[in-house]
């Protein structure tokens, strides 16, 4: 794990810190903190919901912000994780897709159809 994704993960508690009792639980349940994990199981169910519902802009509006923030970063390892992690989730509901495009940046938004591409989505 690099140090960027485990920042990624820190920042992203700091945003839901809800979540951290499930982001421990998810730790000792497989041994290790395993990145894809924690941001599949239980940080990406949180932002759909926060987008399905599309009613906290100000907390959407961070944790899209910190997203483009991360697209422009120059850590491949968390690009990578990034792209197959949050991007291609987001891309699997249109609907929400619709939503999240609204609080994306520009490279957020590029990089979330090169997943779509990556996926066959799209062509």
């Amino acid at each position: 794990m690099s140090e960027k994704s485990e920042e990624f993960l820190r920042v992203m508690l700091d945003f839901i810190p809800s979540l951290e009792s499930e982001y421990r639980n998810s730790i000792e349940n497989n041994g290790e903190l395993l990145e894809t994990v924690i941001i599949e199981d239980v940080l990406m169910p949180e932002i759909l919901k926060l987008l399905s519902e599309d009613s906290n802009v100000e907390l959407l509006s961070h944790i899209f912000d910190y997203f483009e923030e991360v697209c422009n970063s120059e850590d491949n390892y968390l690009l990578n994780i990034f792209s197959v992690t949050v991007l291609e989730i987001l891309g699997n509901d249109r609907a929400i897709l619709e939503v999240a495009q609204k609080y994306m940046g520009p490279k957020t938004k590029q990089l979330q159809v090169q997943a779509d591409v990556d996926l066959g989505r799209i062509n």
